[in-house]
């Protein structure tokens, strides 16, 4: 069943393979699924290596950036109109911080910084974008590589710190591109690792109710450190929320059509259905890790639900694959 995209609600098991998010305090994987090697670092196979390009050629350039003075709209708007997920924040064309779609869902409903919108701007939505400066929510001090670092130095640091977004930089500091996970997965493209998705893939599926409000999702994504959501009815999966999607609805500008006033609440307060993607794409348990990074490229998209039979299991995403690739035991 790799490779299909699917356009209706999806049967699956809820009492075996999915778990309301209330119910989950850490994301379950198969038992030592995330034991590195004793000194900390990947083991990174000799194939892996063999397979991988320099960074510089890895790296994505042009760099789509914002400004140290960039307002958080500015960067709404940059994530909705070229589909990325993360930003460097520049100054004078040197890394300054680094803003991901997540930051802004925190801002925007989810978390901590959204006490900025309440407190300071009022609730008043067009303020609180237009006016907030996007170092208020950007990461200050974002980890990044040199050109003439190795790719293996880049995947240790994605996987010990737990990133996928990397901004490359010459010796002077002046930006030269961004490396991600993705650009990893785009590596194994055609690629057979012997390694089987069911193993490596992300279980029980976590999902909050199709009739949730766009402010739980905000808060669930937060809490628990997802970049996207899965919304379930009954039996189904109905579809899911990403964090770039969430963004993107507020720097699209369409979310505006919605208001009644000023106050962002209410946009918080719409259905989550509102911005749901019903279209996903799935990929079977026994398959090659190889095959799901084909998938996962051919249909543009970071993570695939995992199937058996006509039962889904479990999600893989970029993550998982580039995690399984520095673990001792695969």
């Amino acid at each position: 069943m790799s490779n299909i995209r699917v356009q209706r609600p999806f049967r699956a098991s809820i009492t075996s393979h999915i778990k309301p998010v209330e119910r989950i305090i850490t994301r379950s994987r198969p038992e030592g699924i995330r034991q590195l090697r004793s000194d900390g670092t990947p083991n990174w196979s000799q194939r892996i290596k063999k397979w991988a390009g320099d960074i510089e050629s890895l790296a994505k350039r042009p760099v789509i950036s914002v400004q140290r003075s960039s307002t958080v709209m500015d960067a709404a708007e940059s994530i909705a109109s070229y589909k990325v997920r993360g930003l460097p924040v520049l100054d004078f064309n040197r890394v300054y911080g680094v803003v991901m779609a997540t930051d802004i869902v925190n801002y925007l409903g989810g978390g901590i910084y959204y006490d900025i919108i309440v407190k300071r701007h009022n609730s008043n939505i067009f303020k609180a974008l237009s006016e907030e400066k996007i170092s208020s929510i950007m990461s200050k001090s974002p980890t990044v590589v040199f050109t003439s670092e190795s790719l293996e130095k880049v995947l240790e640091l994605m996987v010990s710190r737990g990133i996928g977004f990397i901004p490359v930089v010459y010796e002077d500091g002046e930006i030269y591109g961004v490396i991600t996970e993705h650009d990893i997965v785009a590596m194994l493209q055609d690629k057979k690792t012997g390694i089987k998705v069911s193993s490596i893939m992300s279980y029980p599926i976590v999902a909050i109710d199709v009739d949730s409000s766009l402010r739980k999702v905000a808060e669930t994504m937060i809490k628990f450190g997802f970049r996207r959501i899965i919304l379930a009815s009954d039996s189904y999966i109905e579809g899911f929320i990403s964090a770039k999607n969430y963004v993107s609805f507020f720097g699209s500008h369409r979310a505006f059509s919605y208001l009644k006033s000023t106050s962002i609440d209410d946009i918080l307060n719409l259905p989550a259905t509102e911005i749901l993607d019903s279209s996903f794409a799935t990929i079977d348990a026994d398959s090659d890790v190889g095959e799901a990074c084909n998938t996962m490229l051919s249909n543009k998209i970071d993570w695939l639900l995992v199937v058996k039979g006509e039962e889904a299991i479990g999600i893989v995403t970029e993550r998982d694959i580039l995690v399984a690739l520095a673990l001792e035991s695969v």
